[in-house]
């Protein structure tokens, strides 16, 4: 779903802590008051900007974890409410971290968009925001990320397509003619199987 904050600005939502050639994991930003950390939505799209060069790379979350900071102990149930949680644990907000995966699908250098990964992932602390609906809609232009999506492997791959064929949707003001050329793109890449593309698009919807 694409809120009304994601349509007029980006918003500063994790920070990378591992990083890789095709894909980067982030580590969401703890909010102000006592309360859990917000992973950005599964299929939803994301950009890392280089401090280095200013290249933009996006990229889609296709996993978000919540757990404890401390890698020995877990979490167990309290049987309290978030209320009550604030009022006789607060401590436990500060024991847990929330973590995306971010399948990385393209970037922007010198204003150009280009549909293939880039020489350099993001870096170790680098900041990652929420893409607005015009970096969206300029990404999108061209439909090539789609082979890069089928291809991810770790994740739901049909669920992922069809979260991102919905956001971009709806980003896009439901823009048919976009919808039918990736259903057109995506039944070549799926090599004609007219069920499971029937099962993604079935997802799309306003």
């Amino acid at each position: 779903m694409i809120t009304t904050s994601s349509k007029l600005e980006s918003i500063h939502i994790a920070e990378v802590v591992e990083t890789s050639s095709t894909e980067y994991i982030a580590q969401c930003i703890e909010p102000k008051d006592l309360s859990f950390p917000i992973a950005p939505a599964f299929g939803s799209w994301v950009k890392a900007i280089s401090d280095l060069d200013n290249v933009i790379t996006y990229g889609v979350v296709y996993h978000a974890t919540t757990m404890p900071i401390d890698s020995v102990h877990r979490a167990v149930a309290l049987g309290l409410s978030l209320n009550e949680l604030r009022e006789q644990q607060p401590q436990i907000f500060a024991m847990l971290k929330t973590e995306i995966k971010v399948a990385i699908l393209g970037f922007e250098s010198g204003q150009s968009i280009y549909q293939h990964l880039p020489s350099q992932p993001p870096q170790i602390h680098q900041a990652v925001y929420t893409c607005n609906l015009n970096e969206i809609n300029r990404f999108t232009e061209e439909l090539h990320f789609l082979r890069t999506l089928t291809q991810i492997t770790g994740a739901p791959v049909d669920e992922l397509l069809a979260a991102i064929l919905r956001n971009t949707y709806q980003a896009r003001k439901c823009d048919r003619p976009w919808l039918v050329e990736s259903g057109r793109k995506l039944s070549i890449l799926l090599k004609d199987d007219y069920d499971r593309l029937g099962a993604i698009l079935n997802q799309v919807h306003p």
